[in-house]
């Protein structure tokens, strides 16, 4: 796919934009000054993969604590500021990476003009945030509601804006429940701009609903070479996120790290239980860190065959099955014995 190549900018130590790898947040849901815990969170979604860290910032002492939770961490950390402009301008001078704000919450021109001031003379970046619940109403007015025009032309003024204070340290999200709304809006803000794009679909909801719009929205995004972060905003823990996040990546090639797994679907042909087989292979071809492909297939047709360009797999039988690499068979082994004997062709590779 080809990219649309954005400014560059940098978020702490992570390049956003400029051809740079799409990298994944989330959001902290602990109480930010409780240190522990949310440096605790912070190092698990580290170790699952994520790039960026957002933590809400709603008093002085949430503020005070982005030092220590910085230094017991190694993620870039943004602030997420709501309305008060006095925790902006805190946060990042106690050391945030990053900003992520909505101008028209912060209040007057004067006082986005000292946040901005602030974000210059420490270098800090700045997320303009703008969804579907954010929009100016003279746009709203403008446009017959909540819309892609709104929402576009709502973010478009934010930019311009704070452009004239000459500031352009800057990236943008423009997201809304509505995965078509927010499609649609993220490529016309495209075709007006060149700030990298921080991709999601806000408010996705639970479980299944959740992860299913997010992939539509960003992976629909992201296969037409636009968007430069992603977060997946799931009602579920960050870790979540970020495992959903790092799977549209790796569906689309955007990510290669770790092991992809292949499986087919199941049909009377299978003669073992593939489920529960393909749920104890994820649990532990999760701990390899190795660069492959590796197929779990139900049978010898949907095998070697279907799944020859995985680096190697297996297939099962009656009672038994095959381990093969590249399509061609290697090995035929007990059912029970299956799994084990992947996992130590897995090693040798």
């Amino acid at each position: 796919m080809s990219k649309k190549l954005t400014k560059k900018i940098y978020v702490g130590d992570v390049p956003v934009g400029g051809g740079s790898p799409i990298s994944i947040q989330s959001m902290t849901n602990t109480i930010t000054k409780d240190i522990d815990k949310t440096v605790g969170q912070i190092k698990r979604l580290e170790d699952l993969g994520c790039n960026i860290i957002r933590s809400a910032i709603n008093d002085m002492d949430d503020a005070k604590s982005i030092p220590i939770i910085k230094k017991n961490t190694k993620i870039p950390f943004i602030a997420d500021i709501q309305f008060d402009y006095k925790l902006a301008i805190a946060a990042v001078e106690n050391g945030a990476d990053c900003l992520r704000i909505n101008p028209g919450n912060i209040g007057s021109e004067i006082k986005v003009k000292e946040v901005i001031d602030c974000c210059k003379y420490y270098n800090a970046p700045i997320r303009i945030g703008v969804n579907s619940g954010s929009i100016h109403q003279e746009y709203i007015d403008k446009f017959g509601g909540v819309n892609v025009d709104s929402i576009v032309y709502s973010a478009m003024d934010e930019i311009k804006y704070i452009e004239s204070l000459g500031f352009d340290n800057m990236k943008l999200a423009l997201k809304s429940s509505d995965v078509n709304m927010t499609i649609a809006a993220y490529k016309k803000i495209s075709e007006l701009t060149d700030y990298p794009l921080h991709l999601g679909i806000t408010e996705a909801g639970p479980g299944m609903k959740g992860i299913v719009k997010s992939a539509v929205g960003i992976g629909s995004l992201l296969s037409q070479g636009i968007g430069d972060t992603i977060r997946v905003s799931l009602t579920a823990s960050p870790e979540e996120e970020v495992k959903v996040g790092r799977e549209i990546l790796k569906s689309l090639g955007l990510l290669k790290e770790g092991i992809n797994i292949i499986s087919c679907p199941t049909c009377a042909r299978t003669k073992l239980d593939l489920i529960k087989l393909v749920e104890e292979a994820e649990e532990k071809l999760d701990l390899i860190d190795k660069n492959i492909n590796v197929a779990i297939m139900g049978c010898p047709v949907n095998g070697p065959g279907e799944a020859k360009e995985a680096d190697i797999g297996i297939a099962g039988g009656k009672g038994y099955g095959v381990i093969f690499k590249k399509g061609k068979v290697v090995k035929q082994v007990k059912e029970n014995e299956l799994l084990n004997e992947l996992l130590k062709e897995i090693e040798s590779l």
